[in-house]
Protein backbone atom coordinates (compact mmCIF):
# COMPACT_ATOMS: atom_id res chain seq x y z
CA UNK A 1 0.00 0.00 0.00
CA UNK A 2 1.43 3.22 -0.57
CA UNK A 3 2.10 5.55 1.88
CA UNK A 4 3.37 9.40 1.77
CA UNK A 5 6.38 10.83 2.99
CA UNK A 6 4.68 12.04 6.36
CA UNK A 7 3.56 8.43 7.11
CA UNK A 8 6.85 7.01 7.08
CA UNK A 9 8.09 9.46 8.84
CA UNK A 10 5.64 8.86 11.51
CA UNK A 11 6.44 5.14 11.30
CA UNK A 12 10.26 5.38 11.61
CA UNK A 13 10.27 7.28 14.97
CA UNK A 14 7.53 5.34 16.43
CA UNK A 15 10.05 2.52 15.98
CA UNK A 16 12.69 4.53 17.18
CA UNK A 17 10.99 5.30 19.88
CA UNK A 18 9.57 2.34 21.06
CA UNK A 19 12.90 0.90 20.87
CA UNK A 20 14.92 3.39 23.36
CA UNK A 21 16.42 5.38 20.34
CA UNK A 22 18.59 8.56 21.36
CA UNK A 23 16.70 11.59 19.53
CA UNK A 24 14.46 9.66 17.42
CA UNK A 25 12.58 12.55 15.64
CA UNK A 26 15.58 13.57 14.13
CA UNK A 27 17.05 10.08 13.29
CA UNK A 28 14.11 9.31 11.19
CA UNK A 29 13.84 12.71 9.80
CA UNK A 30 18.09 12.14 8.91
CA UNK A 31 17.85 9.38 7.34
CA UNK A 32 14.41 9.70 5.51
CA UNK A 33 15.86 12.84 4.06
CA UNK A 34 19.00 10.75 3.54
CA UNK A 35 17.71 7.67 1.30
CA UNK A 36 15.16 10.11 -0.29
CA UNK A 37 18.20 12.80 -1.60
CA UNK A 38 15.84 16.01 0.23
CA UNK A 39 16.49 18.61 1.83
CA UNK A 40 14.54 18.62 5.50
CA UNK A 41 13.02 22.03 3.58
CA UNK A 42 12.37 19.51 0.56
CA UNK A 43 10.78 16.94 2.96
CA UNK A 44 8.77 19.46 4.64
CA UNK A 45 7.29 20.78 1.23
CA UNK A 46 6.67 17.09 0.05
CA UNK A 47 5.81 15.57 3.45
CA UNK A 48 1.89 14.47 1.47
CA UNK A 49 3.63 12.84 -1.21
CA UNK A 50 3.72 9.42 -1.94
CA UNK A 51 6.91 7.65 -1.30
CA UNK A 52 8.51 5.88 -3.81
CA UNK A 53 8.87 1.70 -3.13
CA UNK A 54 12.52 1.32 -3.60
CA UNK A 55 12.79 4.19 -1.25
CA UNK A 56 10.60 3.15 1.40
CA UNK A 57 12.67 0.01 1.43
CA UNK A 58 15.73 2.24 1.62
CA UNK A 59 14.35 3.62 4.59
CA UNK A 60 13.75 0.54 5.84
CA UNK A 61 17.04 -1.21 5.76
CA UNK A 62 18.41 2.03 7.19
CA UNK A 63 15.96 2.01 9.94
CA UNK A 64 16.89 -1.84 11.36
CA UNK A 65 20.36 -0.76 10.77
CA UNK A 66 19.98 1.95 12.88
CA UNK A 67 18.11 -0.08 15.62
CA UNK A 68 20.94 -2.90 15.81
CA UNK A 69 23.12 0.05 17.03
CA UNK A 70 24.82 1.68 13.93
CA UNK A 71 24.87 5.18 14.03
CA UNK A 72 22.64 7.77 12.07
CA UNK A 73 25.82 9.55 11.10
CA UNK A 74 27.71 6.78 9.49
CA UNK A 75 24.34 5.47 7.84
CA UNK A 76 23.64 8.83 5.81
CA UNK A 77 27.79 9.99 6.19
CA UNK A 78 27.16 12.90 7.16
CA UNK A 79 26.59 15.29 10.49
CA UNK A 80 26.58 19.08 11.56
CA UNK A 81 28.48 20.23 14.18
CA UNK A 82 28.18 24.23 15.11
CA UNK A 83 26.15 24.86 12.24
CA UNK A 84 28.71 23.36 9.80
CA UNK A 85 27.72 20.31 7.51
CA UNK A 86 30.59 18.08 7.62
CA UNK A 87 31.41 14.88 6.02
CA UNK A 88 31.90 11.29 8.30
CA UNK A 89 32.76 8.22 8.04
CA UNK A 90 33.95 5.05 10.21
CA UNK A 91 37.60 7.01 10.44
CA UNK A 92 36.44 9.60 12.64
CA UNK A 93 34.46 10.14 15.86
CA UNK A 94 30.75 11.49 15.37
CA UNK A 95 30.61 15.00 16.47
CA UNK A 96 28.92 15.59 19.48
CA UNK A 97 26.92 18.55 21.31
CA UNK A 98 29.31 18.44 24.72
CA UNK A 99 32.32 19.15 21.88
CA UNK A 100 30.63 22.43 20.93
CA UNK A 101 31.31 23.47 24.46
CA UNK A 102 35.20 23.52 23.38
CA UNK A 103 35.24 24.41 19.84
CA UNK A 104 32.91 27.90 21.48
CA UNK A 105 36.43 28.50 24.35
CA UNK A 106 38.98 28.19 21.27
CA UNK A 107 36.93 30.56 19.23
CA UNK A 108 36.73 32.97 22.15
CA UNK A 109 40.59 32.30 22.88
CA UNK A 110 41.53 32.93 18.90
CA UNK A 111 39.28 36.01 18.82
CA UNK A 112 41.57 37.76 21.48
CA UNK A 113 44.41 37.36 18.30
CA UNK A 114 45.08 39.17 15.68
CA UNK A 115 45.73 36.93 12.97
CA UNK A 116 45.66 33.88 14.94
CA UNK A 117 47.26 30.78 13.93
CA UNK A 118 45.37 28.12 15.11
CA UNK A 119 46.17 24.24 15.65
CA UNK A 120 43.16 21.98 16.33
CA UNK A 121 45.11 18.56 17.35
CA UNK A 122 43.75 15.34 17.21
CA UNK A 123 41.25 16.46 14.59
CA UNK A 124 39.49 13.67 13.16
CA UNK A 125 36.89 15.32 11.18
CA UNK A 126 38.59 18.89 11.67
CA UNK A 127 35.31 19.88 13.43
CA UNK A 128 36.75 21.88 16.10
CA UNK A 129 39.19 23.82 13.99
CA UNK A 130 36.74 24.32 11.15
CA UNK A 131 34.46 25.90 13.22
CA UNK A 132 36.93 28.35 14.49
CA UNK A 133 38.03 29.32 10.98
CA UNK A 134 34.41 29.61 10.25
CA UNK A 135 33.95 32.14 13.13
CA UNK A 136 37.19 33.94 13.63
CA UNK A 137 37.60 35.06 9.79
CA UNK A 138 41.43 36.04 10.56
CA UNK A 139 41.94 32.84 11.87
CA UNK A 140 44.55 30.59 10.30
CA UNK A 141 43.85 26.80 11.32
CA UNK A 142 46.11 23.81 11.02
CA UNK A 143 43.93 20.50 11.06
CA UNK A 144 46.31 17.64 12.88
CA UNK A 145 45.41 13.93 12.52
CA UNK A 146 47.56 11.26 12.36
CA UNK A 147 45.01 8.25 10.53
CA UNK A 148 45.43 8.65 7.12
CA UNK A 149 41.78 8.33 6.23
CA UNK A 150 40.81 10.55 8.60
CA UNK A 151 43.41 13.27 6.90
CA UNK A 152 40.95 12.59 4.25
CA UNK A 153 37.72 13.46 5.39
CA UNK A 154 39.20 16.33 6.85
CA UNK A 155 40.02 17.40 3.11
CA UNK A 156 36.57 16.69 2.08
CA UNK A 157 35.28 19.10 4.98
CA UNK A 158 37.45 22.07 3.74
CA UNK A 159 36.41 21.93 0.46
CA UNK A 160 32.90 21.41 1.72
CA UNK A 161 32.79 24.63 4.23
CA UNK A 162 34.82 26.74 1.30
CA UNK A 163 38.09 26.87 4.17
CA UNK A 164 41.01 26.68 1.96
CA UNK A 165 42.08 29.49 1.88
CA UNK A 166 42.63 29.51 5.50
CA UNK A 167 42.65 25.89 7.12
CA UNK A 168 45.23 22.98 5.57
CA UNK A 169 45.49 19.61 7.49
CA UNK A 170 49.02 17.92 8.05
CA UNK A 171 49.27 14.49 9.10
CA UNK A 172 50.75 14.32 12.98
CA UNK A 173 50.98 12.52 15.60
CA UNK A 174 49.99 14.29 18.81
CA UNK A 175 52.15 11.45 21.53
CA UNK A 176 55.37 12.73 19.55
CA UNK A 177 57.09 16.30 19.51
CA UNK A 178 55.83 18.45 16.75
CA UNK A 179 58.88 19.73 14.01
CA UNK A 180 59.76 23.56 14.79
CA UNK A 181 58.46 23.51 11.03
CA UNK A 182 55.21 24.02 12.21
CA UNK A 183 56.19 26.89 13.92
CA UNK A 184 54.15 28.48 16.90
CA UNK A 185 50.68 28.63 17.35
CA UNK A 186 48.09 30.86 19.50
CA UNK A 187 45.64 28.47 20.26
CA UNK A 188 45.88 24.61 20.18
CA UNK A 189 42.50 22.83 20.60
CA UNK A 190 42.42 19.00 21.39
CA UNK A 191 40.09 16.20 21.90
CA UNK A 192 42.09 13.76 22.28
CA UNK A 193 41.35 9.85 22.92
CA UNK A 194 40.22 9.70 26.69
CA UNK A 195 38.55 6.48 27.24
CA UNK A 196 41.01 4.05 29.13
CA UNK A 197 41.32 0.88 27.78
CA UNK A 198 39.82 -1.46 29.68
CA UNK A 199 36.51 0.57 29.68
CA UNK A 200 35.98 0.27 25.99
CA UNK A 201 34.53 -2.73 26.08
CA UNK A 202 31.76 -1.42 28.35
CA UNK A 203 30.84 1.60 26.08
CA UNK A 204 27.43 1.65 24.29
CA UNK A 205 27.41 -0.88 21.15
CA UNK A 206 26.98 2.22 19.12
CA UNK A 207 30.52 3.72 19.73
CA UNK A 208 32.40 0.43 21.23
CA UNK A 209 31.56 -1.41 17.22
CA UNK A 210 31.33 1.38 15.34
CA UNK A 211 33.79 4.23 16.25
CA UNK A 212 36.79 3.94 15.62
CA UNK A 213 39.04 2.46 18.49
CA UNK A 214 42.63 4.84 17.58
CA UNK A 215 40.12 7.87 18.60
CA UNK A 216 38.75 6.28 21.72
CA UNK A 217 42.00 4.82 23.78
CA UNK A 218 43.41 7.12 25.44
CA UNK A 219 45.89 4.09 27.69
CA UNK A 220 45.75 2.83 30.64
CA UNK A 221 43.80 5.75 32.58
CA UNK A 222 42.69 7.53 29.67
CA UNK A 223 45.29 10.47 29.99
CA UNK A 224 48.29 9.71 27.57
CA UNK A 225 47.30 12.30 25.15
CA UNK A 226 46.88 14.69 27.98
CA UNK A 227 50.20 13.88 29.25
CA UNK A 228 52.08 13.98 25.67
CA UNK A 229 50.65 17.44 24.66
CA UNK A 230 51.29 18.98 27.70
CA UNK A 231 54.78 17.80 27.61
CA UNK A 232 55.56 18.34 24.25
CA UNK A 233 53.33 20.55 22.32
CA UNK A 234 54.05 23.41 24.86
CA UNK A 235 57.34 24.68 22.44
CA UNK A 236 54.32 24.94 19.61
CA UNK A 237 52.89 27.68 21.80
CA UNK A 238 53.55 31.45 21.36
CA UNK A 239 54.11 33.18 25.15
CA UNK A 240 50.33 33.81 26.57
CA UNK A 241 49.39 31.07 24.12
CA UNK A 242 46.03 28.61 24.82
CA UNK A 243 45.88 25.18 25.33
CA UNK A 244 41.95 23.48 24.78
CA UNK A 245 40.85 20.17 26.54
CA UNK A 246 37.84 18.55 26.06
CA UNK A 247 38.17 15.49 29.01
CA UNK A 248 35.89 12.86 29.71
CA UNK A 249 34.20 12.68 32.60
CA UNK A 250 36.31 12.51 36.00
CA UNK A 251 39.04 13.25 33.78
CA UNK A 252 39.06 17.32 34.93
CA UNK A 253 41.39 17.75 37.86
CA UNK A 254 43.83 15.10 36.67
CA UNK A 255 44.73 17.26 33.22
CA UNK A 256 43.98 20.59 35.42
CA UNK A 257 47.02 19.00 37.44
CA UNK A 258 49.20 17.98 34.08
CA UNK A 259 48.62 21.66 32.83
CA UNK A 260 49.94 23.51 35.88
CA UNK A 261 52.80 20.75 36.45
CA UNK A 262 53.59 21.88 32.68
CA UNK A 263 53.57 25.50 33.05
CA UNK A 264 50.35 26.45 32.21
CA UNK A 265 48.38 29.80 34.01
CA UNK A 266 44.90 30.67 34.42
CA UNK A 267 43.99 27.06 34.58
CA UNK A 268 39.85 26.63 34.21
CA UNK A 269 37.63 24.03 34.15
CA UNK A 270 33.99 24.66 31.89
CA UNK A 271 31.16 22.48 32.72
CA UNK A 272 28.62 21.26 29.53
CA UNK A 273 24.93 21.84 29.11
CA UNK A 274 24.73 18.92 31.30
CA UNK A 275 26.55 20.52 34.09
CA UNK A 276 29.80 17.64 33.60
CA UNK A 277 33.20 19.26 33.41
CA UNK A 278 34.10 19.04 30.08
CA UNK A 279 36.76 21.51 28.93
CA UNK A 280 39.90 22.65 30.71
CA UNK A 281 42.18 25.21 29.59
CA UNK A 282 45.06 27.49 30.54
CA UNK A 283 47.41 29.82 29.45
CA UNK A 284 51.00 29.38 28.65
CA UNK A 285 52.94 31.48 31.24
CA UNK A 286 56.98 30.05 31.99
CA UNK A 287 59.67 28.30 30.37
CA UNK A 288 60.19 25.42 32.42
Amino acid sequence: MAITYNDLYLDTRRRFKAAGVFDPTRAARELICSASGKTNAEFVRDSRLYIPPEIEREVNDLAERHLAGEPVAYLIGEWEFYGLPLDISRAVLIPRPDTEVLAARAIEAAQDCAEPRVLDLCAGSGCIGLAVAKHVPTAHVTLGELDEEAVKICRQNIRRNDLSARVSVLRMDAREKPSRQLGEYDVIVSNPPYIPTADIETLDTSVRDHEPRLALDGGADGLDFYRAICDKWRDALRAHGRLLFEVGIGQSDAVLRLMRASGFGNVEIIKDLNEIPRVVCGTLWEQI
